[in-house]
């Protein structure tokens, strides 16, 4: 279990196309998990983040639950995704107003998708230092509302909610499916999956 302290565990901007998602920026911060468990949740943040924008539309916002977390994802028509994962009580207003904020910041910054095309996390990180700062100050859902304040008002009838990664999956298809056949998580990732699943604990994502 995470410690209260940590409110957001991630934020990522993602590039959606027809045959691939790549995520382009991510910031996280899993310091509230044990040093030794870090790694493998890394790996499933990774895993969440690009597995909840292939399965959302273009032009659309969604929350995911899964266990303790919640997903919040605004898809922009042009394809261009924003992520963010949180403890499950964190108000979905202010995420949506940081999404909104965030995906306007970027694409202002970074305007050519032909820029895009060179991106990656370990690269960007310090060509999009705000990012980390945007983490950081969305810790304190209380301070970073007046900071959002600026953005329009959300009409959260439209944002769709998935109660779990199932309900977001294709028919038939199944959580624990993806897991094994995916090549973004480890061996050890994979068997740590397992164990906290057994144990109700966290990254039951």
């Amino acid at each position: 279990m995470a410690a209260a302290t940590t409110q957001v565990f991630c934020l990522a901007v993602a590039e959606k196309t027809d045959s691939v998602v790549r995520i382009l920026a991510s910031e996280s911060d899993l310091s509230s998990y044990s040093f030794f468990h870090r790694a493998a949740i890394a790996e499933f943040v990774n895993f969440f983040t690009k597995t909840v924008v292939e399965r959302t539309p273009l032009g659309q916002r969604a929350k995911i639950e899964e266990k303790e977390f919640l997903g919040h994802v605004f898809i922009r028509p042009d394809g261009l995704a924003v992520v963010m994962i949180t403890v499950a009580t964190y108000p979905s207003r202010t995420a949506f107003s940081l999404l909104n904020r965030l995906a306007d910041e970027f694409s202002s910054k970074f305007p050519q998708k032909a820029t895009w095309a060179t991106m990656n996390p370990s690269t960007t990180a310090t060509r999009y230092p705000e990012l980390k700062a945007h983490l950081q100050k969305a810790q304190d859902p209380q301070s970073a509302d007046p900071f959002m304040r600026v953005q329009k008002e959300l009409d959260e009838t439209k944002i769709v909610l998935h109660k779990t990664m199932e309900s977001l999956l294709a028919r038939g298809e199944k959580l624990d499916d993806l897991i094994v056949k995916s090549d973004q998580l480890s061996g050890a990732s994979k068997a740590f999956y397992k164990t906290a699943k057994k144990t109700n604990s966290c990254c039951g994502m």
